[in-house]
């Protein structure tokens, strides 16, 4: 089975990933990842990545679709979650075309539906662990009292400059332009799942459980 989750950021997206890794031992691909990782493979894709980045260009469609297609090689069997991938249409063609070169299916699409002023509140109150990348929250999950992170122990927690009402507003209409075509383009493909994503995090989970299991 291979999914994709879309949403807005702070959707829950990365969370809800993570739990399905290791409920159903499926594979993660988040495009941030995959360019952290291969910018210090050392690999030839990895050097063309790192040279994007270094020149501070925007990394390609292609690029990012060659990333993709070694993931889906060398894990070749495997059951894959696409984490906020694909963003255009133009990119959601080409994994549909790569998906048809390496003889693999989309199964369904994961919508997680915000409201968008609720999303602001939430991802306006967030802290993540630096060291294993547990997210926090001050008014649902907050910090431990004792200073130290429930999954790791660790005791240092970080905020991300963007995650303030301006930005977070900014980059949410930056993903409605870019991304509401590929809703439709999904819902006509007959794949598109919409899910409540500002439920609580074991909640969301079952409905995308109930998803799968249809």
């Amino acid at each position: 089975m291979n999914i994709i989750l879309l949403g807005p950021p702070g959707a829950g997206k990365g969370t809800q990933a993570r739990i399905l890794v290791k409920a159903f031992d499926m594979v993660q691909l988040s495009t941030g990842d995959m360019l952290r990782e291969a910018k210090n493979s050392g690999t030839q894709m990895g050097e063309r990545v790192a040279g994007v980045m270094a020149r501070g260009d925007l990394v390609t469609d292609d690029i990012v679709i060659g990333l993709i297609r070694e993931k889906l090689t060398e894990s070749s069997g495997s059951r894959f979650i696409f984490d906020g991938f694909p963003r255009t249409l133009a990119q959601a063609d080409a994994l549909g075309s790569l998906l048809h070169d390496v003889g693999a299916t989309l199964n369904a699409v994961i919508e997680m539906r915000v409201d968008d002023d609720a999303l602001v509140r939430r991802i306006t109150a967030r802290s993540t662990c630096t060291n294993c990348g547990e997210v926090y929250n001050d008014d649902t999950k907050p910090q431990p009292y004792n200073g130290k992170c429930i999954n790791c122990g660790g005791t240092e927690f970080t905020r991300r400059a963007d995650d303030n009402a301006d930005s977070l507003r900014q980059r949410l209409m930056e993903y409605y332009k870019k991304t509401s075509p590929i809703i439709g383009y999904y819902f006509a493909k007959g794949l598109l799942n919409p899910v409540n994503g500002l439920g609580e995090i074991e909640v969301v989970h079952s409905e995308i459980i109930h998803v799968l299991d249809q």
